[in-house]
């Protein structure tokens, strides 16, 4: 893969209003035009295990990583994948664009890159996302940024831990969250946070081998267990 080095990367606050719209137009005007496949392929994402889906993210973070530390860009990198990441938290219809196979390569990369454009990223980061919409490996994008992060950490010294959080954490929450697993592990934690609504409500961290659910989702799921034991 061939990426060029422009740096000047990061989100503005005032454009992600204007983003957010482009997609939500984009999304209007192709999605009707395919009404009749719509019920039939969203059921029918990409056929790739979850396994293969991690390798791909792997491979394709690790060749990110390596360009950036020739580049001495780790940390601009990781700034703008955190801005694109950002923009997936707060955008229902950028998550469907990037893991729909309703929409084409040609229409992604055309969308990817306006939005891109608007959201200032640019760089390794923003041809990196490109490439993947190039190759058809938008879905993955999420999970190649969990990656690098991962990575990332590992250069540092620090452990890495995946947050899934029911909406998008605060700053201040975030260092909250930081402290408190850095006071179990005894060690800096680079926390990489994904937004899941259906967990409804508090968080499920994974450590390691080790998972710590405190979801509303779980604990409704075992209090319904205890009433069907009482009943």
């Amino acid at each position: 893969m061939a990426f060029e080095f422009w740096g000047n990367m990061g989100v503005r606050a005032h454009a992600r209003p204007q983003i957010m719209q482009q997609v939500q137009a984009f999304s209007a005007t192709v999605l009707p035009q395919r009404t009749g496949l719509i019920g039939m392929r969203e059921t029918q994402r990409v056929a790739e295990s979850s396994q293969t889906v991690s390798g791909v993210a792997e491979r394709y973070a690790s060749s990110l990583f390596e360009l950036a530390i020739e580049n001495n860009a780790e940390a601009e990198v990781s700034a703008a994948l955190d801005s694109f990441q950002a923009l997936l938290d707060s955008s229902e219809d950028l998550r469907r664009l990037i893991k729909s196979p309703v929409f084409g390569a040609g229409d992604q990369l055309k969308a990817i890159t306006a939005i891109l454009e608007r959201a200032g990223i640019s760089g390794l980061a923003g041809n990196f996302i490109k490439v993947a919409a190039s190759n058809r490996r938008l879905f993955a994008v999420p999970g190649m940024i969990r990656s690098f992060r991962e990575i990332y950490a590992r250069h540092r010294g620090e452990v890495s831990a995946d947050v899934t959080s029911a909406y998008a954490l605060t700053a201040t929450q975030e260092q909250e969250l930081k402290e408190a697993l850095k006071g179990v592990t005894g060690k800096d934690v680079a926390i990489n946070v994904a937004v899941d609504p259906t967990i409804l409500g508090g968080l499920i961290v994974k450590l390691g081998s080790r998972q710590i659910d405190t979801s509303l989702r779980t604990k409704l799921s075992t209090l319904k267990l205890s009433l069907k034991e009482v009943g």
